[in-house]
């Protein structure tokens, strides 16, 4: 298992009860390096959306854990936040809960001359992911192999 991995796999598991002590559930963690900087991604959300509270709230027992654990050894910046509205579906328990929703897929090549596909999501496996799309004839349900997906997230409807 890479390093990025398994910091990313010790940090949830620290923030899983401070998540859940604060109300919140912990929807995924990253740990990634831009602009030269490594950060440390915590994104927690709960029924009625998360604020600023809670962010703060979390962020803070959540780095007094991550100081007495100590096992990141890189300086990093360390972001606790809400997924957002348009959230990545990374994870098969995000499948799950966004079953029945609008998705917007984006694919690495081209599928049928196109790389980006908004349906309904309607099912998905070990392998694959099927949304329900809307044709000029009606609907068609398309399937995609998540080893093609680059990308899918939830809608932003306005």
């Amino acid at each position: 298992m890479a390093k990025k991995d398994l910091y990313e796999e010790r940090a949830e598991a620290l923030l899983e009860p401070i998540a859940a002590a604060n109300g919140c559930e912990v929807y995924d963690v990253e740990y990634v390096k831009e602009g030269g900087s490594w950060y440390l991604r915590a994104f927690i959300d709960k029924a009625d959306g998360v604020n600023i509270v809670d962010c703060e709230n979390v962020s803070r027992a959540f780095s007094e854990k991550l100081d007495e654990e100590d096992f990141i050894p890189d300086a990093y910046i360390l972001e606790v936040s809400s997924p957002g509205l348009g959230r990545a579906l990374k994870k098969d328990r995000h499948l799950e809960k966004s079953l029945g929703e609008e998705v917007e897929i984006k694919t690495y090549k081209p599928i049928e001359r196109q790389k980006e596909f908004i349906g309904v999501l309607k099912a998905y496996d070990k392998d694959t992911v099927t949304i329900e799309i809307e044709k000029d004839s009606g609907t068609k349900d398309m399937v995609f192999a998540k080893s093609d997906i680059a990308i899918i997230r939830l809608t932003l409807d306005f």
